[in-house]
């Protein structure tokens, strides 16, 4: 009786032992997948809806196949009469397309260009202004070789001219 009223007695016997208590946890990841997978109701409903909406697009595309052939089969002799007139119709709809939307791209790049410009003219470093920098640059340096160059071999060519014909 005394054991069953010692309270260390009762905490041994409610808890399991370290030796048994072995968690696996390949067991618990297996459950939480097992708890999510859907039954074998939501399965065959599924496949149900997949079924039926395949059944729906395949007689939606007999119905346009069908709709298609046998609207070119009734209107050909119209298209084919008539094809002198549709010609220069849609080559002048296409070209008047083609112009209007080169226009537009043209006034759009000329936008863009004239925006950047301002931009860099007014010192804001709009994107790309260092390459323009360095350019500038490599241009006014090179300019400067060559000009000092021209100095240098300019004056031995007119000593030159001066060794040859001494009066001139």
């Amino acid at each position: 009786m005394a054991e069953r009223n010692n309270p260390t007695h009762q905490q041994q016997q409610q808890r399991p032992s370290r030796a048994n208590r072995t968690v696996v946890p390949s067991s618990t990841f297996l459950q939480k997948i097992q708890s999510h997978a859907p039954n074998t109701t939501h399965f065959l409903g599924f496949l149900l809806l997949f079924f039926v909406s395949a059944a729906t697009l395949l007689i939606l595309t007999g119905l346009t196949l069908t709709a298609t052939v046998f609207g070119l089969v009734c209107f050909m002799p119209v298209i084919v009469v008539s094809s002198p007139v549709w010609f220069p119709i849609f080559t002048f709809l296409f070209l008047t397309a083609v112009g209007f939307l080169s226009a537009c791209g043209f006034g759009v790049a000329v936008a863009a260009g004239s925006t950047w410009m301002y931009r860099y003219f007014r010192g804001m470093h709009p994107p790309g202004s260092d390459r323009v920098d360095s350019a500038r640059t490599r241009i006014y340096d090179t300019a400067s070789h060559v000009k000092d160059y021209a100095m240098e071999y300019g004056g031995y060519l007119q000593s030159k001219v001066k060794d040859a014909a001494p009066g001139a």
